[in-house]
C-alpha cells in the first residue's frame, strides 16, 4: 500500500447497530492524528459528534491538541448562510478562532492560512451526489495540503442515500467546475472518504500531486444502509437539505437548477416540489405518470416559493403561484433519480416547449452538454439515460478499487 495512504482500520466490533463516525473514533482510537499538534479544521454545522457535541468545540477544548483554524464551506461553519451566498472570512462566535472562507472568491485554502498548521482535518456531512460542493471543498483542501506538505485526515461519514448507487453521466474536462470537479457521475455510491482516495490515488489532483491522506473509517456502516438506518442523527447538511427525502430526489432534481423552472427553494420541499407560473401540473403529472417510472409518482401541486429566512434567499418566481409536480418516492430501492430528471425535463420541453428555458448551470451540472442536447434534439429519453450506461461502466471499474466497506 502507498505510503501517501492509511486508512485505519480496526476490528473492533460494536454490540449495537449504531453506526460510529470517523469522528467519534478519531478521539476513541486514533488521537494520535492530531495528539500535540495543531489542527486546522475543514467542517461546519453538520459534523456532530455521538454525544452531540460539535467537533470544533470537543477538540478546541481538548488539553492534548490545538485547534488553530477553522474552514468553512458553502453556508458557513455554522451552515445558517442560504444557498449561494459568498461568504466572507471571519471569526467563529464559539471558539473565537479564525474562520476562513472556502466559498466565494476563495475555494482553497492558501499557504497564509495553512501557517503553522501540523495537520489539516475534513469532516463534512455529504449526501453522495457529484454537484454538492462539499465534494470540491473536501478535493480542493486536500490539494492544498499535498501542495504543502500537511498531512489530510479524512473523518469517514455515511453516504445517505447508500453507497451502492451509481447513476447519470460522468463529467467530462469542458464542463470542470465547482459543482464537479473530477470525472464521476452525478450520483457515485461512495463516502466522503472513499472519494478522498479515488481523488487521491488516480492522481487527479493539480499537476498529480498526493496527500499523505488518511482516512478514518466509519463502523458498523455497510453499503446498503440508508441514512436512517444509521441511528445517527439527521442534520441537515445545507440549509435546503431538509430530510432523508430531500437527499434521495437531490441527485436528478437538483438539473432542475438548470432551467427556468423552480426547483422548490423557497418551499417546505424543495427538489420535491417542481414547477413554474406557465405549468400545467395536472397535465405534467400525467404525462410523467405515464412513464411508469419505478418507485415513484407525480402528484399535481400549487407552490409559491417565498423567501425563508438562513435558507434561502430571492428564489425563482419569488412571490408567484407555480403550477407543477411533486415528486413522490413511495418505493426508495426501485427509485432512480437522474433516470428521472430525464424524464422530467424531456416532458417539460414536450409539454410547454414555449416557456421552457435552459440555463448554463445545466451542463455543469449534468457534466456535459449531452442532456440539453440530446432533448432539444427530441431524442427518446430512454436513448438519452442508455448513453451514459458505457462510461458508467468504466467509472464503476475504477471505483470498485476505493470501497473501505
Amino acid at each position: 500500500m502507498s505510503r501517501l495512504f492509511s486508512v485505519v482500520v480496526f476490528s473492533f466490533c460494536i454490540a449495537s447497530s449504531q453506526v460510529k463516525t470517523g469522528a467519534d473514533l478519531l478521539f476513541e482510537k486514533h488521537f494520535h492524528l492530531v495528539e500535540g499538534k495543531r489542527v486546522g479544521l475543514v467542517t461546519n454545522h453538520s459534523a456532530v459528534l455521538s454525544n452531540g457535541k460539535h467537533l470544533a468545540d470537543t477538540l478546541f477544548e481538548h488539553p492534548k491538541t490545538k485547534l488553530i483554524v477553522l474552514f468553512g464551506p458553502e453556508h458557513g461553519i455554522r451552515g445558517d448562510a442560504p444557498d449561494g451566498k459568498s461568504i466572507q472570512h471571519g471569526t467563529d462566535a464559539r471558539t473565537g478562532l479564525r474562520v476562513y472562507s472556502l466559498y466565494g472568491k476563495i475555494n482553497k485554502p492558501t499557504l497564509e492560512m495553512l501557517e503553522d498548521v501540523d495537520v489539516l482535518l475534513f469532516d463534512i456531512q455529504d449526501v453522495g451526489a457529484r454537484f454538492y460542493t462539499f465534494e470540491s471543498t473536501m478535493s480542493l483542501a486536500m490539494e492544498a495540503a499535498a501542495e504543502n506538505g500537511i498531512p489530510y485526515v479524512v473523518l469517514d461519514r455515511p453516504n445517505p442515500i447508500r453507497g451502492t448507487w451509481a447513476e447519470g453521466f460522468v463529467l467530462t474536462d469542458s464542463q470542470r467546475s465547482f459543482v464537479g470537479l473530477h470525472p464521476i457521475p452525478i450520483a457515485h455510491g461512495l463516502t466522503i472518504g472513499e472519494l478522498a482516495i479515488l481523488y487521491n490515488q488516480e492522481k487527479w489532483l493539480k499537476n498529480g500531486v498526493q496527500a499523505n491522506l488518511h482516512v478514518v473509517k466509519m463502523e458498523g456502516w455497510s453499503r446498503e444502509m440508508w441514512f436512517d438506518g444509521t441511528e445517527l442523527q439527521w442534520v441537515k447538511p445545507s440549509p435546503n437539505m431538509a430530510t432523508l427525502k430531500t437527499a434521495i430526489v437531490y441527485p436528478g432534481t437538483c438539473l432542475i437548477e438548470g432551467t427556468n423552472l423552480s426547483e422548490g427553494r423557497g418551499t417546505e420541499r424543495p427538489f420535491e416540489y417542481l414547477g413554474a407560473p406557465y405549468v400545467n401540473g395536472k397535465e405534467w403529472a400525467k404525462t410523467l405518470n405515464s412513464f411508469k417510472l419505478p418507485g415513484v409518482t407525480f402528484e399535481p401541486i400549487h407552490f409559491t416559493p417565498r423567501d425563508i429566512a438562513n435558507v434561502t434567499a430571492n428564489p425563482k418566481h419569488k412571490g408567484q403561484d407555480c403550477e407543477g409536480v411533486f415528486v413522490n418516492v413511495w418505493d426508495r430501492e426501485k427509485y432512480e433519480p437522474v433516470r428521472t430528471a430525464v424524464y422530467l425535463l424531456w416532458s417539460a420541453k414536450k409539454l410547454f416547449p414555449r416557456n421552457l428555458q435552459w440555463r448554463n448551470a445545466l451542463e455543469r451540472l449534468a457534466g456535459t452538454p449531452k442532456l440539453r442536447q440530446s432533448v432539444e434534439a427530441g431524442v427518446e429519453p430512454a436513448q438519452i439515460v442508455e448513453s451514459w450506461k458505457e462510461e458508467l461502466e468504466r467509472f464503476t471499474a475504477i471505483r470498485k478499487k476505493y470501497l473501505l466497506y
